[in-house]
């Protein structure tokens, strides 16, 4: 049976382990976190994959090392779409449609931060380059409220050590649909919507993160979306992908991706989708 290795346990650990064991493939857990890690001693276990390269980009470069793992999304790709002014440019350059987008590269002053917001209308949305969940990301209404969030951000900037100082401004698309698209080995394999409870809503609420309460209900894409999501990983060159579209009467644009995608219900997705995936493992490990 082929070992996997999985870096967390988190909702995705515990979601794939059953399927893929019945496609004879053992999920095994290999912590990249909350632990030492012997770097003088060869370990004892072996692992014929991992999925995907973690987060702790730093400890995944020793475990990767001590035991010889390819993986599903390797370092470059993770890194690669941890960068969201990055893929939007990057998705931009490709001809894909992207959200009306500014990279700022702290420390910047008001005259320039002004200048970037004036082609926008606002609300404005500021996002953080580098966080994953919606951490940090705000709407700002005016001039007065946006830079004081600049403000805010320098000091943090400041005091410490970010490793990435740029944020991005960005429109605010209001009433868009929110997807959630997997890609598997260059195809469609699923999607869910993103949305918040009523009550959220009615309260001013406008993140569609599931990790901040929003609900995921599986859905079928229209095709034109399957495909937008299918060049975004063509583009970027990520073997297993999640896009984000954010969807209008009008528009459809790929607000960002994350090649670290929580797996979802089963239901969720295309009826292949575990066998497909099963498929990327092997060919990973024979790699």
């Amino acid at each position: 049976m082929l070992r996997l290795a999985v870096t967390t346990r988190a909702e995705t650990f515990d979601r794939v382990r059953d399927p893929l064991a019945d496609r004879d493939i053992a999920v095994t857990h290999l912590p990249a976190e909350g632990r030492t890690i012997d770097l003088s001693t060869p370990p004892d276990e072996r692992f014929d994959a991992g999925f995907v390269f973690p987060s702790r980009t730093q400890a995944g470069t020793a475990l990767s090392a001590l035991y010889a793992i390819p993986w599903v999304n390797g370092r470059g790709t993770v890194l690669t779409s941890r960068n969201k002014g990055g893929v939007l440019a990057a998705l931009g350059a490709a001809g894909l449609p992207v959200p009306e987008t500014t990279m700022v590269s702290s420390p910047v002053d008001a005259e320039a931060v002004a200048d970037a917001a004036a082609s926008l209308s606002w609300p404005v949305v500021v996002k953080p380059n580098s966080t994953t969940r919606g951490t940090g990301v705000t709407k700002a209404t005016d001039l007065d409220s946006l830079l004081g969030v600049i403000d805010y951000l320098d000091l943090v900037h400041d005091y410490r050590a970010t490793g990435d100082k740029t944020f991005l401004l960005q429109e605010y698309l209001p009433d868009a649909r929110d997807y959630r698209v997997m890609v598997v080995d260059g195809t469609y394999a699923g999607a869910v919507e993103r949305h918040l409870p009523a009550d959220d809503r009615a309260a001013g609420r406008w993140k569609h993160n599931v990790h901040r309460g929003a609900e995921a209900t599986g859905v079928d894409l229209d095709p034109d979306l399957r495909r937008l999501a299918e060049r975004t990983a063509d583009t970027l060159g990520a073997s297993y992908l999640g896009v984000d579209l954010l969807v209008t009467d009008d528009r459809a644009v790929v607000a960002e991706t994350n090649a670290r995608p929580t797996v979802d219900a089963a239901t969720k997705y295309v009826p292949d989708f575990y066998d497909r995936l099963a498929g990327l493992i092997r060919r990973t490990a024979e790699e």
